[in-house]
């Protein structure tokens, strides 16, 4: 068993989706119920912006700037900062957004939970570069990670209460679902994923203070412990993308407890992980 390394101080109260990108110089991050973007700076420091009441996951854009998921819709950064709202997708206030990401052609998807994650109340959405909003899945419950295999055939993702990864075939749509993995109640839920240039895949475990990595026949092949119990997700990062970044959460824990819960870790994983797919709109 490896141990992740601490990179900053607790400075997320729920951190989540990780994103390296060299077209806004490193890594991003988000705070989510804060509604904020955090950034890794060149000397460890980080800082951050406020976008929205949630920013639940943040991609790069081909055009320069940044995709958002916010509460209940998507919005769009420019290359000066300037933040566009693009639309409620609905007005039920007790269902916010969560995570996702872009496929192989630039489209981002985003998936969404209720608050107090009641069975089947959220969706997973695809924004297309056109703008378009198309629902994908229905009856979801917390959607989580999302991310494709190397030759963009398959793509693997979370809804976390299922204790699974499911595993689609991909071509211009997600088909043939699947499970790929199931995880032990007792390791903590599956949240957020990444995928090496090997087709590993890696998943964060909420409540079980670790990341797994399985092999693309579905073994477990490595397991890294966190500091931290409550562990979101997971990126490559660094200019080689040869880093793993992990973050965590301290939501619903009582001050002082699991001290180093909210900070960023990191850890060498001696395999490169795959550069970012930005949003073509």
């Amino acid at each position: 068993m490896a141990r992740a390394e601490q990179r900053s101080d607790p400075v997320a109260y729920h951190g989540e989706g990780p994103v390296w990108s060299s077209s806004w110089g490193g890594l991003r991050w988000v705070d989510m119920l804060a509604g904020d973007i955090l950034a890794l700076g060149a000397d460890g420091s980080v800082s951050r912006r406020h976008v929205d009441r949630i920013a639940a996951v943040v991609r790069p854009r081909r055009s320069g700037g940044a995709v958002i998921a916010i509460e209940r819709g998507f919005a769009l950064e420019g290359p000066d900062g300037t933040v566009t709202r693009l639309g409620d997708l609905w007005d039920d206030d007790a269902v916010r957004m969560n995570e996702g990401g872009c496929d192989p052609v630039g489209r981002f998807y985003a998936g969404s939970m209720a608050y107090d994650q009641r069975p089947g109340a959220g969706r997973l959405y695809r924004l297309d570069p056109d703008r378009a909003v198309t629902v994908v899945l229905e009856g979801v419950t917390l959607s989580n990670g999302l991310e494709w295999s190397p030759d963009g055939a398959l793509a693997y993702y979370v809804d976390t209460p299922t204790h699974q990864i499911s595993v689609f075939d991909y071509e211009s749509g997600l088909t043939g679902r699947r499970v790929f993995i199931e995880i032990p109640a007792d390791r903590g839920g599956p949240d957020g994923l990444c995928v090496d240039e090997e087709g590993g895949v890696w998943v964060a475990l909420f409540g079980g203070g670790a990341v797994h990595r399985y092999t693309a026949d579905g073994a477990l092949d490595e397991i890294v412990e966190v500091p931290a119990r409550q562990v979101t997700a997971c990126t490559f990062g660094g200019p080689g993308l040869d880093q793993l970044f992990i973050t965590t959460s301290r939501e619903n824990l009582d001050p002082g407890d699991d001290p180093l819960a909210g900070a960023l870790f990191g850890f060498d994983p001696g395999v490169t992980g795959l550069p970012v797919r930005p949003f073509a709109g």
